[in-house]
């Protein structure tokens, strides 16, 4: 870790850190409060996947739709109007609604080999977006003169790295850029997370294996093809299953690469220095858990 005792992390002239967890626990909420504080850059690792990576597959995507309608279809053959999306780092509705949903078509879901197609251009996206983040720290260094850095990585972080494996490429590389930061949620938080899910069910990236066997799963027990399911009833009931499988690979993250807050601590930072002293804390929680 770059940043390994209280002490070191305080007197840090430039504190780089990488926050992951369940969407919803205060990443974004801590970023922002630390780029309005003046000294932080703020990286959206969403951010980068939407405009970067896979800003050409939305824009596509919109395209395919608008050619659907007479008019824009003229418009477009004659370079006569320019579709793109408006993504924004609190706004990244077009890359969830790339992503989409499977199931019946009448009900805006996507057959299934092309949603999983879409879920691998993510995977790639995102691996690709964490690897950026050493050149961003550089970047927002040279460039604007931050010497302070947060990564607001997104919630499917733990899917495309394996927490146990101490060669794994993605996390040997950010180790040596950021101090890897989870917010971890209580039950009362993810119960509320599920609910505020159950109310506006959105895309999501899944570990392919794991996709593929709710899939199955979900079609078995409810005795329908594909093309019956209703995309919002599948995510609805997948998210709680990604919820209890992503948890313990955040844990293992953060046990082996990181430290870990909570999501009640990290609701209660209200300024830079409430955030420098919750991360000193839990480093001293650390290294007492380690022998240190």
């Amino acid at each position: 870790m770059i940043h390994t005792t209280p002490h070191d992390w305080r007197a840090a002239a430039k504190k780089r850190v990488l926050l992951f967890g369940m969407s919803g626990l205060g990443k974004t909420h801590v970023s922002n409060l630390l780029r309005d504080a003046g000294g932080w850059f703020h990286y959206s690792i969403d951010y980068r996947i939407g405009t970067r990576y896979m800003g050409e597959h939305i824009a596509d995507n919109f395209k395919r739709e608008a050619m659907k309608v007479p008019l824009l279809r003229e418009l477009l053959m004659t370079d006569s109007v320019h579709i793109t999306s408006n993504i924004t780092f609190n706004n990244l509705a077009p890359l969830s609604t790339y992503l989409g949903k499977p199931g019946d078509p009448a009900k805006g879901g996507l057959p299934f080999a092309e949603y999983m197609k879409r879920q691998d251009q993510h995977r790639v996206a995102e691996v690709a977006a964490l690897h950026d983040t050493a050149r961003f720290i550089e970047r927002a260094g040279e460039i604007y003169g931050y010497g302070n850095f947060v990564c607001d990585s997104g919630g499917s972080i733990c899917e495309v790295v394996d927490p146990d494996d101490p060669a794994d490429p993605v996390l040997s590389a950010l180790a040596g850029s950021v101090l890897m930061i989870w917010i971890e949620g209580s039950e009362a938080h993810s119960a509320e997370l599920a609910r505020r899910f159950d109310r506006a069910p959105k895309p999501m990236y899944y570990q392919p294996a794991f996709l593929r066997a709710a899939w199955a799963e979900y079609l078995r027990t409810n005795g329908i093809a594909e093309e019956e399911v209703d995309p919002d009833a599948f995510v609805r009931w997948t998210y709680a299953r990604a919820m209890a499988h992503r948890q313990p690979r955040y844990a293992a993250m953060a046990r082996n690469w990181g430290v870990k807050v909570t999501a009640e601590a990290v609701a209660g930072v209200r300024s830079e220095r409430d955030f420098v002293e919750l991360v000193a804390r839990a480093l001293e929680t650390r290294a007492l858990e380690h022998g240190a």
